[in-house]
């Protein structure tokens, strides 16, 4: 008798026990998010009032896509949607970070060298500031020397990728400052 009630207790015990707890959210860093949205606008309000200064390039449609993932973009398995912002955004700013070095390098390089623009430079740098997780300012990585020639070219492409991150990366911050 005693191994059918412990078959009965067995089956029964955890119909009688409360339902499991909710995990816990995991704790994310703390992010100044009205501070990032405020600077996230500025950056694409900064890249909006950009002109182009070879006018010919303005009708230019430009399609590269790279197969390493590169530049950084914010996709749909970053986890930046509201719902999962609200409990582990983690893996959302690590793209966010990733994307804004990525850029910051980016505008620093030769391609830029003719043309400089400091104040998206600035922008960047202050976002980077906010959304970096460790102590310090991240390393500068060099990029591949290129041809004078595509410098006009690849700065347009440049722009319009940051441009578009940018309208990303600001909706996130919108959602969590609110």
């Amino acid at each position: 008798m005693a191994p059918l009630l412990r078959l009965c207790l067995c089956l029964c015990l955890p119909l009688l026990l409360p339902p499991p707890a909710a995990p816990a959210p995991v704790s994310a860093p703390r992010i100044d998010w009205a501070a990032c949205r405020s600077l996230s606008r500025e950056l694409s309000q900064l890249l909006a009032t950009l002109k182009e200064p070879h006018r010919i390039l303005e009708e230019v449609h430009l399609s590269e896509e790279d197969p390493k993932n590169w530049p950084p973009r914010i996709r749909c398995s970053d986890a930046c949607d509201p719902s999962t912002l609200d409990t582990n955004n983690t893996r959302c700013l690590q793209r966010i970070l990733q994307g804004l070095q990525h850029y910051r390098d980016l505008l620093g390089s030769d391609i830029f060298t003719a043309r400089r623009l400091p104040q998206l430079e600035a922008a960047l740098e202050q976002l980077l500031g906010l959304v970096q997780q460790k102590h310090g300012h991240p390393p500068r990585h060099p990029m591949a020397p290129s041809k004078t020639w595509t410098h006009p070219l690849l700065q347009r492409l440049a722009l319009q990728r940051l441009q578009s991150f940018a309208a990303i990366m600001s909706r996130v911050f919108t959602h969590s400052a609110s």
